[in-house]
């Protein structure tokens, strides 16, 4: 997500983001000591990535399988224009959707959708074709994710350039 106000990463962010890839557990003393930076730098650093928009929120490491949702599945969503803002607040209100992008083509929305099991994706793609406003939508369950979600590459790219 693209924000004008996002805080863009330097060859630092990096050490620091890669630092606490690493090891989760360090403190503003400890990444401090493992890249020879000052305290105040690197804490300064953090509240600017926090402030910036440049770090998700922590919750977003939780994985779906430790709340008992396994079944990993992606709905594409056609709307009807009109409908379209009361739609977005209807799906942000069910728990199940984790994600909803806008996008091109024939279908206006995709959005990430998580389950216990089949019958419960049943019940939450149901509750997505109850929305007012919503045209169609197509369902496809993730067999098997061959690559998680990762930005450990980017970061280490960033590193690289810089």
């Amino acid at each position: 997500m693209q924000n004008a106000h996002t805080y863009r990463l330097d060859p630092l962010d990096a050490r620091i983001l890669l630092a606490l890839d690493t090891d989760p557990e360090l403190s503003v003393l400890g990444l401090s000591r493992k890249l020879g930076v000052s305290r105040n730098t690197i804490g300064a650093r953090m509240q600017k990535m926090a402030a910036g928009q440049a770090l998700a929120a922590p919750t977003t490491r939780v994985l779906p399988d430790a709340l008992g949702h396994p079944l990993l599945a992606f709905v594409a969503m056609a709307l009807r224009q009109p409908a379209r803002t009361r739609a977005y607040d209807a799906l942000k209100a069910i728990p199940n959707v984790l994600e909803i992008h806008a996008t091109s083509g024939d279908f206006d929305l995709l959005l990430r959708v998580v389950a216990q099991d089949t019958d419960d994706l049943y019940r939450v793609t149901n509750l997505l074709l109850d929305i007012e406003g919503v045209e169609r939508t197509s369902t496809m369950i993730s067999m098997h994710c061959e690559a998680p979600y990762r930005m450990r590459p980017l970061i280490e790219q960033l590193l690289r350039a810089g």
